[in-house]
């Protein structure tokens, strides 16, 4: 259904002129405001419906509409894209809200601990206080994003501020209250800094809190959440080791922010903004302080019990929050999740976690064995399923296209590796081998472009343009150095055209003073590509003929010139010959010659 979108006009005002996501219960697209002078653009969300029953479409559209001024609320924040309109054309739900230019927080966090650039201290209190005032405002309307990772944070280009989004995580439209979170919907890049709680229908407001305290540590150490280490007895997330540059102070937010026990964790994003408040009031440095903490001290979860007891407590408008009342804000926009479910035994689903843990670690079998060791008569069970055939289905996808990626590299083929290394599932197992690939090819790619160019630029300056543009054109366009490249290409076009018109003047010039050879010699210099290729053609077959023409004159001048020297040669010529010398005039031939 994608493709027959494009082009189309909703409402008589949105044109849809690029598809930006597409998830198994909705589409998103790029469509322009075709009523704004500027062609605005904007970004229009279709939910997917499953019936055409009246009575599921009439409970589809009450909870729609209900929700979509929910959203709309949450516009007036700057940090939130607003919501332009809401409509419903012909029984499908669309929603239209603001496009954000930017790019997602992924471009700036480092890949892993040796490539890219980590955060320093003072860098990832500035994303925890952009994020947190974003979260404080979402928690206090009775909503919780549950779906916070760096693809859903942009970086606005105007004003360098993080923009809270999800274009990619619509979710099913159901508003049953029994529904737990299926693991095997969740999208592979949000694995990791989603909380476990979380699966299990429990979702709290410092879920968020959870998740955002994960993209910190992510920029710290360079390690991405499925690659911490858990410990086997706390469930609790190792993340500093000796070798991580991080205060105690900040190392003890952190860790308290993604703490396994929610009811451990800061209650409110409001708290957090306040220890980071008092770290500055405090004129914290971000350097090492030799007392170790496990918690903040005086926070609400010391053990010293000092905390004062309004801090223990939440905001009224946080208290008793109805995240059910905003199920449908997920696919709407804020992924939200149902907290008033029925939700099966923690140790089962909390099994399935765990088998998913083993599966992005590597080890399918363990994965599969324990998601299998769930009962038949539990709820996840119609899940477990699903999952364990997803899984099979994703493991086997990422073997053969790691495979196919090996078998390139082996054979030098870098681009290739690249093109299929982007094709292996988001597997962390998989990932991990595929990235020594992908850095073997970059920095080969790398190599072959900078031999590339210097070639390209030493044809440059023998002004054989045409060889240098066949150097560039042969640069991978995985290469870093695309925008150089195009760049290059277009200078030398334009170079190569000014040079052609250059090399058919001499031609002109040549053949002016019947020097054909020389003229034919410039001539097939000029390139296939240029502008007057066309002409030159011609011209070549043009001084071709003439140049004959003119080495046939000179043979005969030269007999004649022979036979008035030696008369005896006279009787070589019959008297009866069609062409005589006498009736010959080279003159008529030369006549021939148009310079124009």
């Amino acid at each position: 259904m994608t493709h027959n979108m494009i082009g189309k006009i909703l409402q008589g005002r949105y044109q849809i002129v690029q598809t930006l996501g597409a998830g198994v219960f909705g589409q998103t697209y790029i469509a322009m405001d075709v009523e704004q002078p500027t062609n605005a653009k904007c970004v229009v969300k279709q939910l997917k419906v499953t019936s055409c029953q009246p009575s599921y479409l009439q409970t589809l559209r009450l909870h729609f509409l209900t929700e979509t001024e929910t959203l709309r609320h949450l516009g007036h924040h700057q940090q939130i894209p607003q919501l332009i309109a809401c409509f419903e054309e012909h029984e499908r739900f669309y929603l239209v809200q603001e496009f954000i230019e930017g790019y997602p927080l992924t471009a700036e966090l480092p890949i892993n601990q040796r490539l890219g650039y980590l955060w320093s201290e003072s860098e990832v209190i500035d994303l925890l206080r952009d994020v947190l005032e974003i979260l404080d405002f979402i928690h206090s309307q009775g909503v919780i994003h549950c779906d916070i990772k760096p693809e859903n944070l942009i970086r606005r280009t105007d004003d360098g501020k993080l923009v809270l989004i999800d274009f990619g995580s619509i979710q099913p439209v159901d508003f049953a209250v029994d529904d737990v979170l299926p693991i095997y919907r969740v999208p592979a890049t949000s694995l990791g800094y989603i909380p476990p709680e979380q699966f299990i229908g429990q979702t709290q407001p410092n879920s968020d809190i959870y998740s955002l305290g994960m993209v910190a540590i992510q920029a710290l150490t360079g390690l991405s959440p499925l690659q911490l280490k858990i410990d086997p007895y706390t469930n609790e997330i190792i993340w500093r080791s000796p070798t991580t540059p991080v205060s105690d102070y900040l190392a003890a937010m952190l860790t308290q922010m993604i703490r396994y026990d929610y009811q451990q964790r800061f209650h409110s994003a409001a708290e957090v903004l306040r220890v980071i408040q008092q770290m500055s009031m405090d004129n914290w440095r971000p350097q090492t302080i030799p007392t170790q903490y496990s918690v903040i001290p005086n926070s609400p979860t010391s053990h010293q019990n000092s905390t004062p007891k309004r801090h223990k407590k939440l905001s009224p408008a946080l208290t008793g929050m109805r995240v059910g009342l905003a199920a449908n804000s997920l696919l709407l926009g804020f992924g939200v999740y149902s907290v008033l479910n029925s939700a099966p035994a923690y140790s089962e689903t909390e099994t399935l976690y765990k088998a998913t843990k083993e599966f992005q670690s590597g080890d399918l079998e363990q994965a599969i064995a324990l998601a299998k060791s769930i009962p038949t008569h539990s709820h996840v069970y119609p899940e477990v399923q699903a999952t364990i055939e997803e899984w099979q289905n994703q493991w086997q996808l990422a073997a053969e296209q790691f495979n196919l990626a090996q078998k390139f590299a082996d054979e030098g083929k870098w681009s290739e590796v690249l093109q299929s290394s982007a094709q292996v599932p988001d597997i962390l197992y998989w990932q991990s081998k595929t990235d020594q690939l992908v850095e073997r090819a970059k920095i080969n790619i790398d190599i072959e472009t900078k031999n590339l160019l210097r070639k390209a630029y030493d044809k440059a300056r023998e002004k054989d343009f045409t060889t240098a543009l066949n150097y560039l054109q042969q640069i991978p366009p995985e290469s870093n150095a695309g925008a150089i490249v195009q760049q290059k290409i277009t200078e030398y076009e334009q170079k190569q055209q000014v040079r052609s018109v250059f090399l058919l003047q001499n031609a002109y010039n040549k053949a002016a003073s019947r020097d054909f050879a020389a003229a034919s010699q410039y001539l097939q210099q000029i390139p296939k590509n240029s502008s007057v290729y066309a002409t030159a053609q011609n011209k070549l077959r043009e001084y071709t003929n003439k140049q004959g023409v003119a080495k046939q004159n000179q043979t005969e001048e030269s007999l004649t010139s022979e036979r008035q020297i030696t008369p005896s040669t006279s009787a070589f010529i019959k008297s009866h010959t069609s062409t005589s010398l006498k009736s010959f005039d080279p003159g008529n031939y030369m006549r021939e010659v148009n310079i124009q």
